[in-house]
């Protein structure tokens, strides 16, 4: 019986791709780079701002002759002042969570973002009330796919790691929960594609939030 469902943030419970490519697209042409394509950053992100930043001065021309880290810097400077723009929840989430929650379920957050962004965001565009814990990246919990962070979370609820979901929509979510022994749940409405979250081995693949509901009554 599960007792416990961890979810990803961006591209699994929220829809924040275009919030990303804006900022994203901003920094490049600060730095007298081509913008890219929106569509484009569902490859980039899911592993860290420091790594959307690494990919996107990759994919445009001539984004290897700017200095990376002040690449970051400033990026990590224009999505703090504007970290919610066109963001919001994927159609069906908060319905499932507030149902989940009434099967006795608890909810939890695993993000890649700093932890206290990430609680931020999360208090931003659900409330503050409707996830029993949020956590983000700090020095003691690593980046995913690291397994550090979902285990803390199985610890602090008290449960063991088979008794918990973990639903994401990348390869680094997949890798996340079977490197911590729980039920991955691959979600297609996200960042990436079926096959990716088919190559690393999701437990199952949903196309809608109210399938996640039904993985928890039907077991």
């Amino acid at each position: 019986m599960y007792k416990v469902c961890i979810f990803d943030l961006d591209g699994t419970i929220a829809d924040t791709v275009e919030s990303i490519a804006y900022i994203g697209n901003q920094v490049l042409q600060e730095f007298g780079l081509l913008a890219l394509p929106v569509e484009n950053y569902n490859f980039y992100a899911g592993d860290g701002a420091d790594e959307l930043v690494r990919r996107m001065l990759e994919a445009t021309p001539n984004g290897n002759k700017v200095d990376y880290d002040q690449v970051r810097k400033v990026y990590r400077q224009r999505f703090a002042q504007n970290p919610f723009y066109h963001v919001k929840p994927f159609a069906g989430i908060i319905e499932m969570l507030e149902a989940l929650k009434k099967e006795g379920i608890k909810i939890a957050v695993l993000s890649n973002k700093p932890h206290e962004a990430a609680i931020d965001v999360v208090a931003k565009i659900f409330g503050d009330k409707m996830f029993h814990k949020v956590q983000g990246q700090t020095e003691r919990i690593p980046r995913k796919p690291s397994p550090v962070g979902a285990l803390a979370l199985a610890t602090a609820f008290g449960v063991e790691p088979e008794e918990c979901l973990y639903c994401g929509d990348t390869d680094t979510d997949m890798d996340t929960g079977k490197a911590a022994g729980m039920y991955t749940i691959g979600v297609t409405w996200g960042f990436r594609p079926r096959q990716e979250l088919l190559e690393h081995h999701a437990d199952q693949i949903v196309d809608t939030p109210e399938e996640i509901l039904k993985i928890v009554q039907d077991n």
